[in-house]
């Protein structure tokens, strides 16, 4: 390591440790789902490390309430429409540092013009010009590009100082009117207080990351004949083009809430649950931070990455390898089948495994928590 790369990184250490008490922290994730909730391990680590400092999450509003109840945040900040609105909303806070865990053009742009003195983001993204300390990615910063997703966001925190240690869980925190809301909801569909029920997610971003709707049936009919479990069936906002479909195959078998849930009531629904199943998805991310024990079907996403991170957990995938431009993103370099040839048993034995507690309760190997 070349004597300047060595000069920048030992000062990049000591920016968290040198913060005085009290001192404001700003974090820009603005979306998603699972990502939001991904980010949660890497608060708790800061929180826990220096309770004092007050951290606050910058984040688009229909996002805002997978952070709700969280007790390492003090604040959350919403994202205006107006990127000049915001960025003049983040000037008057004067924060004095930055993490930028969003890496996109909007979120880098808020970063630079957000006054802070030090503005973190990942070297090579969009935009870097914004930031003036460039943390590396994953392989230069792990040695290998196939990294968890939370052990990515993370680096930015070891880079600034934050102690390497056994990374905490995810965590999502369920609102007692939520609670109370998908209970009476469910009442009305005939699930009374204390009967077991799962939540199945037939629902993804792409058409080939979802497993057949037939064998999401097969699996809800296989819950309620074998095991005396209901089913309910979460259709997400997006999933308007499946709907039709999901009523044609699972009405007999499985109950399914309308309207869509919006985030509070979601995470009241699996938090209630025995077990979760569904496609890789934003919500697999919330049974895991509830310590939901889910079944996760896996295509053309990496379970390296993606997987349920530190929650009971059995994955069934197509085989995919994969290879990583970057520590956040994952391409596919070979799929041996698609999704649909994924068959029920296999899905079923890992839901029985689940049931009968024989589950994996790690997510990505912890390669990379001690120095």
């Amino acid at each position: 390591m070349k004597l300047n790369e060595a000069s920048q990184r030992k000062h990049a250490a000591t920016l968290l440790p040198s913060l005085p008490r009290g001192a404001e922290t700003l974090i820009i994730r603005l979306r998603s789902l699972g990502d939001l909730v991904l980010e949660t391990p890497a608060i708790a680590a800061l929180h826990s490390w220096r309770p004092d400092l007050r951290i606050s999450v910058l984040v688009e509003p229909r996002f805002a309430a997978v952070l709700e109840g969280n007790p390492a945040i003090a604040g959350l900040l919403s994202s205006d429409s107006s990127v000049i609105k915001t960025a003049r909303g983040l000037r008057k806070r004067r924060f004095p540092i930055v993490f930028n865990q969003h890496g996109g053009p909007r979120s880098a742009i808020l970063a630079g013009f957000s006054s802070a003195q030090w503005r973190l983001g990942w070297a090579g993204y969009q935009y870097s010009l914004m930031y003036n300390v460039h943390v590396p990615d994953a392989l230069a910063f792990f040695g290998t590009d196939a990294v968890h997703t939370v052990e990515h966001r993370i680096s930015q925190f070891y880079w600034a100082g934050l102690p390497r240690g056994p990374i905490p869980n995810a965590r999502v925190f369920p609102q007692s009117d939520a609670v109370e809301s998908i209970a009476r909801k469910l009442a009305e569909k005939g699930i009374v207080p204390g009967a077991p029920y799962a939540v199945l997610q037939p629902g993804a971003r792409l058409d080939e990351m979802r497993w057949p709707l037939a064998r999401f049936a097969e699996i809800a009919r296989w819950l309620r004949d074998k095991n005396g479990i209901a089913s309910v069936v979460n259709l997400g906002a997006r999933d308007a083009e499946i709907s039709a479909e999901v009523r044609r195959e699972m009405s007999k078998c499985a109950l399914i809430l309308e309207p869509p849930l919006d985030i509070r009531e979601l995470i009241a629904l699996i938090a209630g649950s025995r077990i979760f199943i569904g496609n890789d998805s934003g919500p697999v991310h919330l049974a895991a931070a509830l310590q939901r024990p889910s079944a996760v079907i896996f295509s053309v996403t990496d379970p390296v990455q993606w997987r349920p991170w530190r929650a009971p957990h059995r994955i069934v995938q197509t085989g995919a390898t994969f290879h990583h431009p970057r520590g956040d993103k994952g391409i596919v370099a070979s799929n041996p089948r698609s999704i649909s040839s994924i068959v029920f048993e296999e899905v079923r034995d890992a839901c029985d495994d689940l049931l009968s507690g024989q589950a994996r309760t790690t997510g990505a190997a912890e390669r990379f928590t001690s120095s």
